[in-house]
C-alpha cells in the first residue's frame, strides 16, 4: 500500500505530533500529574523513548538489548532530548532496515515475535494510543493538545 519511504514520512509526521504533546505539558505536571491511575507523562514518553529508535536502529544492526522494565517519569527536558535523539537514531538506521527487509521474523527484546512490518505498525498503535492518553491529561489540565492532524 505505501513503500518504506512513505512510511518513514507517515511514521516521523506523527512522532513530530507526539514531540509537540509532550511540549505542550507545564514542565512541573511532566513527571506528577495522572488520570485514572495511569502513568504521568514522563513515564509514557520512557516508554516511547524505549522503541522507536533503539527498535529500528536493532532492525538494521540485528543487535538487540534487554527491555528495560524501569518505570521511573523522565523529566521533559530530557524526555525532549532523548526523543530528538531517537528521531536522529531513526533516519541513520533506516536505510540499513529497509535493506534487510520488512518480511523477516524477528523477535524483539528476547520477548515479542513478528515481522519487522508487523513490529512497525504496533509502533506507531503504540505512539498514537500513548498520544491519546496525553490529550486526555492536556485536556484536564485545561490545555488545548495540538491538531491531530498537523504532523
Amino acid at each position: 500500500m505505501i513503500n518504506a519511504e512513505q512510511y518513514l514520512s507517515y511514521y516521523q509526521g506523527h512522532r513530530r505530533l507526539t514531540r509537540k504533546t509532550l511540549a505542550a505539558f507545564p514542565a512541573d505536571k511532566f513527571t506528577t500529574f495522572s488520570v485514572g491511575g495511569m502513568r504521568p507523562a514522563g513515564g509514557m514518553a520512557k516508554e516511547l523513548l524505549a522503541m522507536g529508535g533503539p527498535i529500528i536502529k536493532s532492525f538494521a544492526t540485528d543487535v538487540w538489548g534487554t527491555w528495560d522494565e524501569d518505570r521511573t517519569p523522565l523529566a521533559q527536558a530530557d524526555a525532549l532530548a532523548q526523543w530528538d535523539a531517537g528521531t536522529a537514531l531513526i533516519e541513520q538506521y533506516w536505510p540499513g532496515l529497509v535493506a534487510k527487509g520488512f518480511d523477516r521474523e524477528i523477535t524483539i527484546f528476547g520477548q515479542w515475535p513478528g515481522t519487522v512490518r508487523s513490529h512497525l505498525l504496533y509502533l506507531l498503535d503504540n505512539e498514537i494510543h500513548h498520544r491519546a492518553q496525553l490529550y486526555t491529561y492536556l485536556r484536564a489540565l485545561g490545555i488545548e493538545p495540538p491538531a491531530f492532524w498537523e504532523r
